[in-house]
């Protein structure tokens, strides 16, 4: 059995191959070294390099005796039912151990990049002198059906939490925080009891919003601060690194094994449910193909393959091998129909780019006609990045625009605020929405993103907001006739009336005019 293991699995230019044509690798032996800014990339197989393209080296395989990823639990609506009672989601077969005498030397020798977005070196970012700031981990699993994050921690957090401390030195970090959705009640009860051991590390309960795994997101709720789409997270004394990530520190520095798999989620159009199943230690190389096969296989006629989440992933063809920054992989039901609608694409910082999302148009029949970005999505190096990850002012004047285009439908890939600005204009104007994420939804039995429906502030930042009272304490009287001054600015403006009332917070409105 042949595996491809690609070049380029992080940030930066592709590796150099090591081994040449029939050379005999183990579990765990080099197979490409980096080329300026990189990770090292080592075999997950017992094999032979059958051949080296210009993007892969191409591992021929005996047998599957190295490791073949475990099913750990399918998620149902919430509910999960156990398949398997191993507890120790780090274990692997037999591997070259890594070579270091420090823990810097091990992580920079172990491959380690992000796993949860871009794929940054790891050890690269490890070399920030935090000057005693924070090490946040981001446990958001932000993207909707993915659960290997938030299964992990609940299967091994202690390991977790050596990761932690490991960056805490490594960093000159002082506090390690663990930034995590408040609907994960289990993982955060087991968190937070373990934590009562390490004063260093504690827990900061996020709300349920997309998309609040984004990493300005991340450290403007934990810490208050909002970078401008420029600052890298050390511009607030932090660095931001992904849950997953964090166990794999633990495992190259403690365990000395090499970067070479990667837990995924899986759901969508399957045989046996369209639940999510959550895989450990699936080893790079492994095809999409591969993986669905063991989730049950594909149920009947679908859409479309996409590998990552419904927001941020791509499209991909079952042969397409997994990296290590693959987080998911989910099968969609056929796409609706829009009979040649003339479509208008709002391009958001949080979804999809322009080529992402030309491409669901095509697939679902529509004649795009408009291109615009969400008015908050600055266009940083070729990248789009929200001023203010998920808190939005209003989309009112680009869906006059749409309007005024001729559209009759537009397609958006916002986050949850976002495209709750949307509907507030939209529909008015008599413009269908649709979201990137519809076709993905509609296959799980999920209700379309459309109208913000949950809190943007958590219970824990509710009740720290609201004054404690006592038994038997004097109560605050508020005086009966107190007042607030407001100063409110109204301007009409290409169709669009723009109210700003400023009290406190500044809040904006924006209105069409029709």
């Amino acid at each position: 059995m042949k595996f491809k293991i690609l070049l380029k699995q992080h940030i930066g230019a592709p590796c150099t191959p090591v081994p040449a044509p029939g050379a005999s690798v183990r579990c765990g032996e080099l197979l490409a070294s980096p080329c300026g800014l990189g990770a090292p990339i080592y075999s997950p197989f017992e094999g032979v390099i059958s051949e080296i393209t210009e993007d892969a080296v191409i591992l021929d395989v005996a047998s599957l005796n190295c490791y073949t990823g475990t099913l750990m639990e399918e998620c149902t609506g919430g509910r999960q039912t156990s398949l398997s009672d191993h507890t120790d989601v780090s274990s692997s077969p037999s591997f070259l151990a890594l070579t270091g005498n420090t823990e810097e030397e091990l992580l920079s020798s172990s491959g380690l990049v992000g796993m949860g977005g871009a794929g940054f070196p790891t050890s690269v970012k490890c070399r920030t002198d935090l000057k005693g700031g924070y090490i946040l981990v981001n446990a958001a699993e932000c993207e909707p059906l993915l659960h290997h994050n938030i299964l992990q921690l609940e299967k091994n957090a202690p390991k977790t939490l050596e990761g932690i401390k490991i960056l805490l030195k490594l960093c000159n970090a002082g506090k390690g925080i663990i930034a995590i959705k408040e609907k994960h009640k289990k993982a955060i009860e087991i968190l937070e009891e373990l934590c009562k051991k390490e004063p260093d590390i504690s827990v900061h309960l996020l709300p349920d919003l997309y998309p609040m795994g984004e990493e300005r997101a991340v450290v403007r709720e934990v810490l208050g601060t909002l970078l401008k789409p420029t600052d890298l997270p050390s511009a607030a004394q932090a660095i931001v690194i992904n849950a997953e990530t964090v166990q794999r520190v633990a495992e190259a520095v403690l365990d000395h094994r090499p970067c070479i798999t990667k837990n995924i989620s899986v759901a969508g159009k399957l045989k046996g449910g369209t639940h999510t199943r959550v895989f450990f230690d699936v080893p790079i190389g492994t095809t999409v193909g591969q993986l669905i096969e063991q989730a049950g296989g594909i149920d009947g006629e679908y859409g479309e393959i996409i590998m990552g989440g419904p927001f941020t992933g791509k499209a991909v063809t079952p042969d397409t091998p997994v990296t290590k920054t693959t987080g998911g992989i989910i099968v969609t039901a056929p796409f609706e129909d829009l009979k040649g609608s003339k479509l208008g694409l709002l391009l958001c910082a949080c979804g999809g780019n322009e080529t992402r999302m030309k491409d669901l148009a095509q697939k679902m029949n529509g004649e795009v006609v408009l291109v615009q970005k969400c008015k908050q999505a600055a266009d940083i190096k070729g990248t789009l990045k929200c001023e203010n990850p998920g808190n939005c002012p209003g989309q009112a004047q680009k869906c006059l625009n749409f309007k005024k285009a001729g559209c009759t439908d537009i397609l958006i890939g916002n986050c949850s605020d976002c495209t709750n600005t949307v509907m507030g204009s939209a529909p008015k104007l008599g413009l269908t929405v649709h979201h990137q994420t519809d076709h993905v939804f509609d296959t799980v039995g999920l209700e379309r993103m459309r109208h913000l429906t949950n809190s943007k502030t958590t219970e824990a930042a509710k009740a720290a907001a609201e004054p404690e009272t006592e038994s038997g304490s004097e109560e605050t009287v508020i005086p009966e006739h107190t007042s607030t001054v407001y100063h409110v600015e109204q301007v009409l403006e290409n169709g669009i009336l723009k109210i700003d009332i400023k009290e406190g917070r500044d809040i904006h409105i924006e209105l069409p005019v029709y």
